[in-house]
């Protein structure tokens, strides 16, 4: 089954996130903080990451960077999802090496339309 990990410190959007993403048939895995987010990503080895930019600690883009500099976590796919929404936060996001960047508001299921299509690209 494709696990997913949710990273995001406000309950309610975790909770919305997880929910949404269960009901598309996805494994979830949630955390509140970005060094939660490392540690889970390094033991669970998920398919992919969804990554609040604001977190405790470590940032989501901290927490990007970290993955991607790591043999074991640089494959998995990365969406941030953020309410830093200035070009030049865009920019930071997908320099730090995420796939896909989602701003807030957000819709839901756009969110599971893009971890559907990234998914479906990387199994063909």
């Amino acid at each position: 089954m494709t696990t997913v990990l949710v990273a995001d410190d406000d309950a309610d959007i975790r909770d919305l996130v997880a929910f949404k993403l269960e009901q598309a048939g996805l494994e979830v895995v949630t955390v509140s903080d970005g060094q939660s987010a490392v540690e889970t990503a390094r033991e669970r080895r998920p398919d992919l990451a969804v990554l609040d930019v604001s977190m405790p600690g470590l940032s989501g883009i901290d927490v990007c960077r970290m993955l991607r500099a790591e043999p074991t976590t640089a494959g998995m796919l990365i969406i941030m999802l953020t309410a830093r929404v200035q070009e030049q936060d865009v920019e930071g996001g997908f320099r730090a090496g995420a796939d896909d960047y989602v701003t807030k508001p957000f819709s839901p299921r756009e969110l599971v339309s893009r971890i559907q299509a990234l998914l479906s690209r990387t199994r063909t």
